[in-house]
């Protein structure tokens, strides 16, 4: 089967690799059908991570279950169905698991995940078919109605977009959210989305990009800044959210946060990064960071989206066929969604239907 891997900075290749099976009678075989590129794989393969190549990418997709064990026939999984592979593998019934901590599963390989070689090779969500383990616990049936393609990225940067605010505000009722973005980075974009979906308070949005901007308030932000991060805002805010990927980033979303607020970072360093530890200590401030929980939050965030609540598909910049992966990616700037050509064909609705009218006169002018 074709698998797209990681060669080099802004190198990507569909190589031929054998075709997963069924280890266990909890496992599942999953086709992708529509996968988007994570704000981590521009990272990945701008040559911006510690990951040694060559590995399959790919780590947000919807898929559609080819086969399944046993045991998860039992739990009701089955042939045909389509669902949201998260990003993390997990177990659900280890201590993190039942404490709502499945990224941090102690039955799988630390960072066992789709797309990255950090705990194991997994196989990526672009391949042609990837092997789900405790696949009754890890997948999620995707709701009637609900696009895969507009679900794609739920397996990790609309989730962990969720995350970021929604605990927050269930206990700030109403409460102002300040949202520190980057250029091309899309996991801000999505907590802004939640943000005007979850509060009555302002949602305010800052970036040096233009285009990102523009998205924000088409999102619902209730206020803009176009312009390079400053050190610290005027106003304070009960809630900030740092998704820079930039130290600059956090240190503003720190140093913003109302006293007794809450900052949640959700950029990914690699290294270690400045902390305005006074800034934190004497205004009483909680930083909360950590992997993206998806497997507990993926029931509510599709809920909302088949609800009409949210709309992720504006942040979706490209549609194109999977078998343009492996060109486009490396010359892509924004986030994208690719659908296979099989599941375009038979969609004409939705991000699907929007895809496979775009995918053609897209190929040769990727932002």
């Amino acid at each position: 089967m074709r698998s797209l891997m990681y060669v080099k900075p802004h190198l990507l290749e569909w190589r031929e690799v054998p075709a997963p099976t069924l280890h266990s009678g909890t496992d599942a075989l999953v086709r992708p059908i529509a996968a988007s590129t994570c704000d981590l794989d521009r990272r990945i393969v701008d040559g911006g991570t510690p990951m040694p190549a060559p590995f399959a990418i790919g780590h947000e997709a919807v898929g559609e279950i080819t086969d399944v064990g046993d045991e998860a026939a039992a739990a009701g999984l089955r042939q045909g169905m389509r669902v949201v592979i998260p990003w993390h593998l997990s177990c659900g019934q280890c201590a993190t698991c039942r404490a709502g901590l499945p990224a941090n599963c102690t039955s799988t390989p630390h960072l066992a995940a789709f797309g990255t070689p950090l705990g194991g090779r997994h196989g990526g969500l672009f391949d042609d078919l990837v092997r789900v383990p405790y696949a009754a616990h890890n997948l999620v049936a995707l709701p009637d109605g609900v696009d895969p393609a507009t679900a794609a990225s739920c397996s990790d940067n609309i989730v962990d977009a969720f995350g970021a605010v929604a605990p927050h505000l269930q206990a700030r009722p109403g409460a102002d959210v300040l949202v520190v973005g980057g250029p091309g980075r899309a996991l801000g974009l999505f907590v802004v989305m939640f943000a005007a979906a979850l509060t009555t308070g302002e949602v305010v949005y800052l970036d040096k990009d233009p285009d990102g901007v523009a998205l924000a308030v088409r999102l619902g932000a209730t206020r803009t800044l176009c312009q390079d991060i400053p050190e610290r805002m005027e106003d304070r805010y009960p809630l900030t959210v740092d998704a820079a990927a930039d130290p600059a980033g956090l240190a503003c979303a720190l140093r913003s946060t109302a006293p007794g607020g809450v900052c949640s970072a959700r950029s990914i360093y690699f290294t270690d990064v400045p902390l305005p530890y006074f800034d934190l200590y004497s205004g009483s401030v909680t930083l909360v960071t950590g992997l993206p929980q998806v497997t507990p939050h993926v029931p509510k965030v599709l809920d909302l989206i088949a609800a009409g609540a949210v709309d992720p598909d504006p942040v979706y910049s490209q549609g194109l066929d999977f078998d343009d992966a492996a060109e486009a990616i490396p010359r892509l700037r924004r986030k994208a969604v690719f659908v296979r050509s099989t599941h375009q064909n038979a969609t004409t609705t939705g991000a699907s239907g929007r895809i496979a009218q775009r995918s053609a006169r897209t190929r040769n002018n990727i932002p």
